[in-house]
């Protein structure tokens, strides 16, 4: 049996002082932690969303987050043909949002790369005259 001297303090007891002798600190400790959870991806077990993933990028809490949080609930809970056909108004009210902050949303790559495929077509030639 061990000979340690328990201290309680603070209010309420919360904290508690083990005082242990040489013998007992010089013994390797038999607690055995559980394996780490693994982190969360962006769907929980329950099937809801799990705003804090980082592969969010912080979307879900800047500027537009609640018209993020909005747009993407109604994807990932839509039952409609093809899923999400039922969001637009919602998806259309987050662009509105992000066009007010281009420095933060900036453009799509997609965006970029159209415009840069637009600008690289050759003019049309003009209609030869017979």
């Amino acid at each position: 049996m061990s000979s340690q001297t328990v201290l309680k303090s603070g209010p309420e007891g919360k904290d508690i002082i083990i005082v242990a002798n040489r013998e007992e600190l010089a013994t390797p400790s038999k607690v055995v932690l559980p394996e780490p959870e693994p982190a969360p991806g962006l769907i929980l077990a329950d099937g809801s969303i799990n705003w804090g993933c980082p592969c969010l990028g912080g979307m879900a809490t800047g500027p537009c987050g609640t018209q993020f949080r909005d747009a993407f609930s109604c994807f990932h809970y839509s039952e409609a043909d093809p899923k999400g056909s039922d969001c637009y108004e919602k998806f259309s009210v987050m662009q509105d949002c992000m066009a007010q902050y281009p420095e933060l949303y900036g453009k799509d790559d997609d965006d970029e790369l159209a415009s840069a495929l637009e600008s690289a077509q050759p003019e049309p030639a003009p209609a030869a005259h017979k």
